[in-house]
């Protein structure tokens, strides 16, 4: 129970430290309840969307879930991404692909990963009725999420000064494996009763992560929080790709 709430603390602005003693070993296995905090950002996400497209057309209604989604999360996933195009982007090598995401300052390629991101992710919602868009949404969070955790079982941690907010994840045992992909993959099975041919884009998210991943293993030889958030839109991104594709067909 501690994790979860250590889960719901760290990856949303919910202030769950209020109500819950969380101790700080408990951030540690956080990243195995990611997935299940996907079912709140992802339902918020989803509802907003849902809500909105009863009184406006499902373009704002898209953009309005989007906005609902960074209020409750903070832009965390988002600052990631900005953080990640800026260092993969304009790094050579390794030290400096670190220098630049730990700049606060976003660059050229920061603007154009966030720009690129939300244009595709409005635009693929919008190509949706609203209760396919906010199905789509509400399982692509958590499954993108479960694709991404992957990466603390595969890679180690780039820096070796370790993280700037003293969170080391620890690998997963099989039983805490099962704990992550299950909340991951239950709204795709879900999904699939509305679209039979959801599964299908399920795949896309595990295929990018395994792209990304290959990525930082080359290119700075592990990960970083920025990763992880950058990571988690792409995954979620091929997710709405795939949905807008099988839907429109």
């Amino acid at each position: 129970m501690r994790s979860i709430a250590a889960a719901i603390t760290l990856f949303t602005r919910i202030p769950m430290w209020r109500w819950v003693s969380i101790p700080q070993q408990a951030y540690s296995s956080a990243v195995v309840w990611w997935p299940l905090v996907g079912w709140i950002t992802g339902g918020a996400a989803a509802l907003s969307l849902f809500a909105a497209a009863q009184v406006l057309p499902v373009l704002p209604a898209a953009v309005i879930a989007i906005v609902a989604r960074l209020l409750l999360t903070g832009a965390l996933h988002e600052d990631g991404l900005a953080d990640f195009c800026d260092g993969f982007g304009g790094g050579n090598g390794k030290e400096r692909i670190l220098e630049i995401m730990k700049d606060s300052h976003i660059g050229t390629y920061g603007v154009i990963g966030l720009i690129s991101y939300f244009l595709l992710t409005v635009a693929l919602l919008a190509s949706l009725t609203p209760a396919a868009a906010a199905i789509t949404i509400f399982a692509a969070d958590p499954l993108a999420k479960a694709c991404t955790s992957q990466i603390t079982n595969i890679l180690p941690y780039a820096r070796p000064e370790g993280a700037k907010n003293k969170i080391s994840y620890s690998r997963m045992t099989i039983p805490q494996l099962i704990l992550n992909i299950l909340p991951g993959v239950i709204p795709a099975a879900i999904a699939a009763l509305y679209c039979q041919l959801f599964p299908l884009a399920a795949l896309l998210p595990m295929t990018a992560s395994c792209i990304l991943i290959s990525m930082m293993r080359r290119r700075i030889g592990g990960y970083t929080g920025d990763c992880c958030g950058a990571c988690c839109l792409i995954c979620e991104v091929s997710v709405l790709a795939g949905a807008a594709v099988i839907c429109n067909l």
